[in-house]
């Protein structure tokens, strides 16, 4: 994982087309933003691990 935040991780964190970038879906605040665009949101509280194969487990 080195290099990678835990935005990318996230299921909050959307690929935009019309931007053609990653983006965080979440409504953040002023500061919020400022402390995501300098990549220094180590604890963000919106942080859910994106887990694709969640709804397979439960179908077994």
């Amino acid at each position: 994982m080195k290099g990678k935040s835990k935005c990318e991780y996230c299921v909050n964190y959307i690929f935009d087309d019309e931007y053609n970038y990653y983006v965080c879906q979440v409504n953040l605040d002023e500061d919020e933003m400022v402390r995501f665009m300098k990549k220094s949101y180590d604890n963000c509280p919106y942080f859910r691990f994106h887990d694709e194969y969640k709804t397979v487990r439960k179908q077994i």
